[in-house]
Parts: C-alpha cells; structure tokens; sequence
C-alpha cells in the first residue's frame, strides 16, 4: 500500500470499484504436491526427532527448557 494519502486514496478507490483486486487475494502459484510433502514432514517431525533421541538426552532438553521458561525476566 502507497504511503502518500493521495495514492492511498486512489488505490482504495480502484479496490472499491473492483479495478484492482483487494490485498491478499493472490491466487496460490505453489505446487500443491510440495505443499502437501512439506505437511507431511512438519506433522512427522518432532515425533520422529524425540523417538531418536536417548531419554537422558530429552531430559537434558526439557530441564534447559524449564530453566529458559521460569528465568526472571530483568
């Protein structure tokens, strides 16, 4: 969106009147099978990363990580 009040206004203009499309309305130009393997790797991630690490090793990870969550803030 343009900064100056002048093209701003324009611009809401050309929205209002369908001349330009409304911010946001992109068509998605991804591949939907790269989508769909990306989901798949996310969803399988940290179930796959906790099933290989040894349990003294996950503790270690989740101390550090209670330590980090309760530190006082200065």
């Amino acid at each position: 969106m343009p900064r100056d009040p002048n093209q701003l206004a324009a611009k809401v203009l050309r929205i209002a009147t369908g001349e330009d499309p409304k911010p946001g309305t992109e068509p998605d130009t991804r591949n939907p099978a790269a989508v769909e393997l990306g989901r798949k790797g996310g969803l399988k991630g940290g179930k796959a990363r906790a099933d290989k690490l040894s349990p003294a090793k996950r503790k270690a990870i989740a101390k550090k990580a209670a330590r980090t969550r309760w530190r006082k803030k200065t």
